[in-house]
């Protein structure tokens, strides 16, 4: 599968609607898109799945290593994967969007605001180039994408200022629909169609699709993944509009390993029958009522109690405390399985690639492992004085004190997210 990935001059240049054009360009034009995100983000790939119908791919060098990424993307399936940057194309020490370039040997299309420039777009972009060889990553931008461009003569003036081997690949107009507005969080999922289908079709109308497909190129193959056997476990994965953030990989690793049933808390579903139980991060705060009725979530606190492994992530541990407090001051009864009490506040508390410690033997690690991932929360947990954690935080903020991994009975709430590459689902099934 040939790919490229789509890298922006900062955050705020229009990425994502570049990227979200280009998907539908392909797609129009023909070809299967593997929709992808540098970084951990959970927003971005639920824009890329309502464009291209297939779940986007997450690529972070800091959460998978670089023979993970290379897997990771080698699982998914089209004629070309199109890869959305994070930030800036050189920003973040972990991952940048750069760094994933290189470690997949991929071009970059950069893309370029053109609203208030000419001949400067090319200098950019020349810019960004040569920056590559200071900076010490093997990245290769092959080509630009003129955001906010208008056509005859800006285009033309863009397009004559790029030297021969940098390729023009079209451009996205200025419109006022194209902007994805603010939501929950400063968040809006893609399912909640930020751009309508006639914004979408004008993005897109001006790309260079056979240039763009032209330039796209094959990672390297990675080693291939140690293998571990399928066990004869069941793991209860909560899904709906409370837990909605959720890697798809994480949903292949649970279902190599074990038989994963879905249930959905806030629908009124009870737990299934099952070895343990999964609650990934998602919006709990807006379903905190929904939540305080669930009847799965209620029988929690006795399934805990009772040595049922339970693994909550974020929105997670969120459900898993004793109470959740909204930005507006209501108070809801959660499963009171861990001794904490959140609350929402109106700002970030957290937001950065993580790496954990385990203090002792976790649900997730072994004592002494580490595991990395990244947090990014608007609640904060007041916890009880003899709360018990299973990780020491050795990158990143955790649950208190600089530690993580809040634990009780075989339970385990944890702000961090990981990814499967590691290794804390495959403990997880293990463990149950």
């Amino acid at each position: 599968m040939n790919g490229f990935v789509v890298g922006g001059t900062r955050s705020g240049v229009g990425k994502t609607v570049a990227t979200l054009a280009v998907v539908h360009a392909l797609e129009g034009a023909g070809y299967t898109v593997q929709p992808a995100k540098a970084g951990p983000d959970f927003i971005d790939p639920s824009h890329h799945e309502r464009v291209a119908g297939r779940p986007s791919r997450t690529l972070d060098r800091w959460l998978q290593g670089e023979e993970g990424l290379r897997r990771n993307y080698h699982r998914g399936e089209g004629d070309v994967c199109v890869v959305e940057g994070v930030m800036g194309l050189y920003d973040g020490d972990g991952s940048s969007t750069a760094m994933v370039a290189a470690s997949l040997d991929l071009p970059v299309v950069l893309v370029v605001d053109a609203s208030a420039a000419m001949e400067s777009v090319a200098a950019t972009a020349l810019g960004f180039r040569r920056y590559a060889e200071h900076a010490g990553v093997d990245c290769d931008v092959a080509g630009v994408v003129a955001q906010r461009a208008h056509g005859g003569r800006h285009e033309r003036g863009i397009r004559e200022a790029l030297p021969d081997d940098l390729a023009y690949l079209g451009r996205v107009p200025p419109r006022e629909d194209f902007e994805i507005p603010d939501r929950h969080l400063g968040l809006h999922m893609g399912d909640e169609a930020p751009l309508a289908p006639d914004a979408l079709d004008a993005a897109a109308e001006h790309l260079r699709v056979e240039r763009l497909v032209d330039l796209a190129r094959t990672p390297p193959r990675p080693e291939p993944d140690a293998s571990r056997p399928r066990t004869d476990r069941r793991i209860a994965l909560a899904r709906d509009d409370a837990f909605r953030f959720c890697y798809p990989a994480t949903v292949e690793r649970l279902r190599e390993r074990a038989e994963l049933v879905t249930f959905a808390p806030t629908a009124g579903d009870d737990l299934p029958d099952c070895d343990g139980v999964y609650l990934p991060g998602g919006y709990p705060e807006l379903h905190a009522e929904a939540l305080a009725e669930s009847p799965a979530i209620r029988r929690l606190a006795a399934e805990a109690a009772d040595g049922r492994p339970v693994y909550g992530e974020c929105g997670g541990l969120m459900a898993l405390a004793e109470t959740l407090t909204t930005e507006d001051g209501d108070t809801h009864r959660m499963a009171g399985v861990l001794p904490a009490d959140v609350r929402m506040h109106g700002r970030y508390q957290a937001l950065d690639h993580v790496e954990l410690r385990a203090r002792t033997d976790a649900l997730t690690a072994g004592t002494g492992d580490r595991l990395r991932g990244h947090e990014f929360h608007y609640s904060s947990a007041d916890v009880a004085a003899d709360a018990r954690f299973a990780f020491d935080v050795e990158r990143g903020t955790g649950v208190a004190d600089g530690r993580d991994g809040l634990s009780e009975y075989a339970t385990l709430g944890t702000y961090c997210h990981v990814h499967p590459e590691s290794g804390a689902f495959d403990a997880f099934v293990d463990a149950t």
